[in-house]
């Protein structure tokens, strides 16, 4: 009898999403897409990020996000690419090392959507942004870790937070869009209680 009830509790306890939780950075991808001379998307990713999560399935509002990126670790596949990223035309990471986003309001919007609106910090400059994520699935994985997965999307404007650096085209437009696509593949696992 105290076997069932303590199945029946453990089950109810991984069935819902309320919990903190941990990225597992070798599942997940903290990603970006620019147009490159109108023609071409650029992707790229950083590889290095610490969050804090608590996700709260009864009441979404109650729900927090914190995430610090490093923003030396981007990758955009090509090493000269990068190291100009880094540089004071864009990221200037020696200058200001850390990019953060901090919810503010987390929302239901729709079956398995939400909406995490929060301030995004890149050089010390903070604008709104909302990231909508979409619940791809919950799992208990082989190692009995309570697993969850999202996909988020946003875009933003990089001249909001001081990104200007361009250069024209002979047939008009410029060498680097300034619409850069946020894009988040996440899968955490709940720490435990």
């Amino acid at each position: 009898m105290t076997t069932a009830t303590t199945t029946s509790t453990e089950t109810l306890a991984e069935g819902t999403l309320t919990g903190d939780y941990e990225i597992d950075a070798s599942h997940s991808r903290m990603g970006f897409a620019a147009k490159h001379a109108i023609v071409a998307t650029v992707r790229g990713q950083f590889t290095s990020y610490r969050a804090d999560v608590h996700l709260d399935e009864e009441n979404p509002a109650a729900s927090t996000i914190r995430v610090e990126i490093d923003s030396a670790s981007l990758d955009s596949r090509n090493a000269d690419r990068d190291a100009h990223l880094r540089t004071p035309d864009f990221l200037d990471v020696e200058s200001y090392p850390t990019i953060v986003f901090q919810s503010t309001k987390v929302e239901k919007t729709d079956d398995d959507v939400y909406s995490a609106i929060g301030d995004l910090t890149i050089r010390d400059k903070t604008q709104p942004v909302a990231v909508e994520f979409e619940l791809t699935g919950t799992t208990t994985d082989p190692w009995g870790n309570f697993r969850v997965g999202f996909e988020g999307r946003a875009t933003v404007n990089r001249r909001d937070w001081g990104l200007e650096w361009n250069m024209p085209l002979d047939k008009g437009g410029v060498l680097v869009s300034e619409k850069v696509k946020l894009e988040f593949d996440i899968s955490a696992t709940r720490k435990a209680s």
